[in-house]
């Protein structure tokens, strides 16, 4: 099966209206970074057995190691969680920018480092959700 097609699944399996709003911002996110890698983690290590949510992953960056090792990683992340869904934006340094620049204005969300997490798309200001979307691709160098 191929990343398109496991993210396919993976939204096809979220109850609604968790469903549509998750389809939704895939949409979305594509629009705003046509040219993106995708990314499909089903949450599973080695063993397959379950350590995180699923994610789906827009983007790619290179993550350096203080041993100078690297990998590469995704920019943006979209996961349902129990609640509703999460995003992630990724390689920020300053961990409290995102919450500082975004947190207040972006509606019925609650922003962390580098998590905005929300019930429901409705919830949130789109234009706010993108700004925050392009300056964390911008901060790792969009690839």
């Amino acid at each position: 099966m191929n990343v398109q097609d496991q993210i396919n699944e993976y939204i096809a399996s979220q109850p609604e209206p968790k469903r549509t709003d998750m389809q939704e911002l895939h949409t979305f996110i594509l629009q705003v970074l046509p040219e993106c890698k995708l990314w499909f983690l089903d949450g599973k290590n080695s063993e397959n057995k379950t350590v995180s949510n699923p994610n789906i992953g827009y983007g790619s960056y290179i993550i350096k190691y203080a041993d100078g090792k690297t990998r590469e990683f995704y920019q943006i992340g979209m996961s349902a969680n129990t609640t509703g869904i999460s995003v992630y934006v990724l390689g920020i340094e300053d961990k409290t920018y995102l919450a500082q620049a975004y947190g207040k204005q972006i509606g019925k969300a609650s922003v962390s480092g580098y998590c905005i997490k929300f019930k429901s798309l409705k919830d949130i200001n789109m234009d706010i959700f993108e700004a925050a979307i392009r300056y964390g691709v911008k901060a790792t160098g969009e690839n």
